[in-house]
């Protein structure tokens, strides 16, 4: 069975992908955001938190994250809308305190929940960029993967 791309009819259309058929099932996806921050946003830096005139960073990017992974279907095209059952995002200071942000949903359902962990950690990415653009616009926001998913035709995790 060779591999094609999903979003493509026979007559090269985009198209929703047709999940009416498939086996309902618990889809689990985590996704990582990478952000290196300049010495101005690490010396803000206190105890894993940031605060700012908006409000705590990092508590404010957490709620970002989970209401962009909720709201993935109107921002991507022909993504489904999914009545998500878990979003959980986790930002982690590194050892040279740059970032990692990692955003795990799960669904019951049709059709798998990576998008949403991607969304979900890109936008709590971009909001600690908003909020800390103040102090530097030399943030970087690095590379956004997929760590993991399962309970949909394949499993995947990133060696």
């Amino acid at each position: 069975m060779s591999k094609h791309f999903s979003h493509i009819d026979h007559q090269n259309r985009p198209q929703m992908v047709d999940v009416s058929d498939k086996n309902q099932t618990k889809r689990i996806a985590t996704a990582q955001t990478t952000v290196i921050l300049p010495d101005e946003v690490k010396a803000a830096l206190n105890e894993s938190e940031i605060q700012s005139k908006k409000g705590p960073v990092f508590h404010t990017a957490i709620i970002a994250g989970v209401m962009a992974a909720k709201k993935t279907h109107e921002l991507i095209p022909f993504c489904h809308p999914l009545g998500l059952e878990n979003c959980q995002i986790e930002v982690t200071t590194t050892a040279d305190k740059n970032l990692t942000i990692q955003c795990t949903c799960e669904v019951y359902g049709k059709t798998g929940v990576e998008m949403e962990a991607l969304t979900g950690a890109s936008v709590a990415a971009l909001t600690i960029y908003d909020m800390c653009k103040a102090l530097s616009h030399n943030i970087i926001i690095g590379e956004t993967k997929l760590l993991k998913k399962s309970g949909g035709k394949s499993n995947f995790s990133t060696p």
